[in-house]
């Protein structure tokens, strides 16, 4: 089936470096217009797979479109309509906001008066037009994330690649950096988000990629891999962790997790309210304390923790 309204097309994508296959057969279809985030561990394939997609690495193998070019025989279109943020910044320390923004429209062959008026408009569009003359030395994290982002914008992409966009911010930058994600695909913009914060994805993915070893291992929007990997849960947290191992016994439940610092035992069930009143009832029979008790949804975490040990039992 061919899906017309794709800003990214992946079928088979394949690298490797030396013996090891960094992408082994990667397939990954992006709607345009939303946010698709891609987990998986370090050494999963993300970054090679940003790379790949933005004309910075060569596949050996596989059909691979950004913005209805391919990457191979077409690149230069591609370049001309994506954006990319990397891991690390790439602005110069010594310079204001604008002069850096100005600087990265001249690069990218806009007129002087035109690259002054894209700096004001990002300036304005990161909230950071009051920093716009600061040297980058004096901004937070947050600041240069976002200052970052708005150089990547300077040719008004269709496309943008973050790659762990938010690594060693502190949870204001972090949020600042989303509420900036949040603007930009409200515009139009198609997002591809590689991330290792699990609620990154959760909070600003349309659709998730779960990579792992090179492979997509599994992909949906975050409610339904969480639904795959077992619907809900119930939480027991005991007053006396030295009763873990009797409740666990007794419960009325199977693939009962033990969680000794927490004092939790976790358990997935099918049938909410049978499981709570259930589990509250046992308790009470045995004469055991309970803190809490919680019907609750897998968390991310839980789905990629999940998916990643289960690609390395199937090896």
């Amino acid at each position: 089936m061919v899906v017309t309204d794709a800003a990214i097309t992946v079928e088979g994508a394949r690298k490797k470096y030396g013996s090891k296959d960094a992408l082994d057969g990667l397939d990954l279809t992006v709607t345009r217009g939303t946010v698709h985030g891609v987990l998986g561990p370090n050494g999963a394939g993300k970054t090679t797979l940003v790379r790949v997609l933005s004309t910075l690495l060569r596949p050996d193998a596989g059909r691979i479109e950004v913005a209805g070019h391919d990457v191979v025989t077409d690149a230069y279109a591609v370049r001309l309509r994506i954006g990319l943020l990397g891991q690390h910044a790439a602005l110069d320390e010594e310079l204001g906001g604008r002069q850096n923004l100005e600087m990265f429209g001249r690069l990218h062959h806009l007129g002087a008066r035109r690259a002054r008026a894209r700096a004001d408009e990002l300036l304005a569009r990161f909230d950071l037009t009051d920093t716009g003359r600061k040297p980058v030395s004096a901004y937070s994290g947050g600041m240069r994330r976002r200052l970052d982002l708005a150089a990547s914008l300077i040719t008004e992409p269709e496309v943008l690649f973050l790659d762990e966009p938010t690594t060693g911010l502190d949870p204001r930058g972090r949020a600042e950096v989303w509420d900036s994600v949040r603007s930009l695909v409200g515009g139009g913009t198609t997002v591809l988000l590689t991330t290792q914060y699990l609620e990154e994805a959760d909070q600003l993915a349309d659709r998730i990629s779960v990579v792992d070893a090179g492979r997509v291992v599994a992909d949906g929007t975050a409610d339904e891999l969480k639904a795959a990997t077992g619907g809900d849960r119930v939480d027991v947290v005991l007053r006396d962790a030295g009763q873990l191992t009797a409740a666990a016994a007794l419960l009325p439940l199977t693939g009962v997790r033990v969680d000794p610092d927490r004092r939790l035992l976790s358990a997935p069930v099918t049938d909410r309210m049978a499981a709570l009143s259930g589990v509250v009832r046992a308790l009470e029979e045995a004469g055991l304390e309970a803190e809490d008790v919680a019907v609750r949804r897998p968390t991310l975490d839980e789905v990629f923790l999940h998916l990643t040990d289960r690609t390395k039992e199937a090896v």
